[in-house]
């Protein structure tokens, strides 16, 4: 008897327990849709005339995403495979492709042909430059990360085999896997593709070939990774630190509806609704907060009340080569336009960086859909480094400010912004594509966009 009383009671117990759990559950899943119907956003105060014809941060983020991006997918991983260049969208021949191969062999002829006759001891080791062209769409970016499919893993995999003896000897007391160490010029996020990606590797072997490095990589991802060339350069070589200048290309695909004679007409349209709003609305009181940002210019409300259905739907393609063109020539402080920063890195010479090219315009990329190609609207940005996200939300932003009619010098005065919520989210890694890396002085005839 007491047995079984013991088992009743205890299935009573759990019966209870297991109702309670289902009443929390209820009440915190009430709980959560209450928060998101009440949820306060912050919202930087933007003071000048176009403010209400600004798109919020969703509204951004909506109008980047919705973009038919399979197409630029498409043509990146033709331009990777070598089956079109970059250069054929705006129906050149000539591109910075073309004169890559030349700067390389100055770079590395005299000094290594002077190496080889002092090499001796531990300096005896072979440095090769490998240049890579790879599909963002296939890969969790270039770092190496546990359990994601990263570049540097492969690249280093294949590697492996070319490590000499006392490395390998090394690897294998420690358990670590048989890999080659590869330093890269600068590394991608996730999604974003590269056509010329500068990488390094070096080995005391002397029987390694360019031709062997270049046949193990091609055969770990084919269709997805490809050796450029490879070849053997000054032992002092450094893909990161040696580099003097960056170029990036961002593809933006424009919709059927999206035209020139419709942007221009559309910042009439800018002009009256901002007006109309500033006449009609108070302004927003700011608020402070005890986060790490300055939030000195922030306002606050629920996201419905920053968000209008008459805001600009479209852009002008030449209004955002107006606004980019005001960063060429200039050192500058990109903190605003950074994502993901250690906080040592928002102040002072880390964050600056200086443009040597930045432009946009109208192109159109082969496409399945439409026989004359998919018309799409290209940003070209060269300069001595970026930070990171850099790109993407300089392009996000551009088109921001374009759509709402801003003041030319619009992202110049965003850099003297208090807090990072000032500029728009990153725009989509699909359509940035890491050009090349230059290691002599930039040449503004070798540009995509003159």
């Amino acid at each position: 008897m007491v047995t079984s009383f013991t088992v009743k009671s205890v299935a009573t117990f759990i019966g209870k327990e297991k109702r309670l759990g289902r009443f929390r559950d209820l009440v915190s899943l009430s709980s959560m849709e209450n928060q998101t119907k009440n949820k306060i956003y912050f919202h930087y105060n933007h003071t000048d005339s176009c403010n209400s014809a600004r798109w919020t941060a969703r509204e951004s983020y909506q109008f980047m995403y919705e973009r038919p991006w399979q197409d630029v997918l498409h043509f990146f991983s033709n331009v990777v495979n070598a089956r079109l260049t970059l250069s054929t969208m705006f129906g050149t021949d000539n591109g910075p492709q073309t004169c890559i191969d030349v700067v390389d062999d100055d770079y590395k002829t005299s000094e290594v042909c002077d190496e080889k006759e002092e090499r001796c001891g531990r300096w005896e080791r072979v440095t090769f430059k490998i240049i890579l062209s790879y599909s963002g769409y296939a890969f969790d970016g270039w770092q190496k990360q546990p359990g994601l499919n990263t570049v540097q893993e492969i690249v280093e995999k294949s590697l492996g085999r070319f490590v000499d003896d006392k490395k390998a000897r090394l690897l294998k007391e420690k358990s670590k896997p048989l890999e080659g160490c590869a330093v890269v010029a600068g590394r991608t996020d996730k999604g974003v593709s590269a056509i010329r990606q500068v990488c390094s590797f070096y080995t005391w072997r002397k029987d390694v070939k360019p031709c062997d490095i270049e046949g193990e990589i091609n055969s770990a991802a084919p269709g997805k990774l490809r050796v450029v060339s490879v070849s053997e350069v000054s032992r002092v070589f450094h893909p990161n630190f040696s580099a003097k200048w960056r170029r990036y290309l961002y593809i933006f695909p424009l919709n059927d509806q999206e035209n020139e004679k419709q942007c221009c007409e559309n910042e009439k349209e800018v002009e009256s609704f901002s007006f109309a709003r500033n006449c009609n609305e108070p302004s927003n009181k700011c608020v402070e907060s005890s986060s790490s940002e300055n939030v000195e210019n922030l306002i606050f409300g629920n996201n419905k009340e920053f968000e209008a259905p008459n805001k600009p739907t479209c852009f002008s393609v030449c209004r955002v080569n107006q606004l980019l063109r005001h960063l060429e020539g200039k050192l500058l402080s990109y903190k605003m336009f950074a994502r993901d920063t250690k906080a040592s890195r928002n102040i002072g010479p880390p964050t600056e960086c200086f443009m040597y090219h930045a432009r946009a315009a109208e192109a159109r990329i082969p496409c399945l859909v439409h026989e004359e190609g998919r018309k799409v609207m290209c940003v070209e940005l060269v300069a001595n480094r970026f930070l990171r996200k850099m790109v993407r939300v300089l392009v996000a932003t551009s088109i921001r400010e374009a759509a709402a009619g801003a003041e030319e010098d619009a992202l110049l005065k965003l850099m003297e912004a208090t807090c990072r919520r000032a500029t728009a989210p990153p725009a989509p890694p699909d359509g940035l594509c890491l050009v090349d890396v230059g290691y002599t002085d930039f040449n503004p005839k070798n540009c995509l966009i003159p």
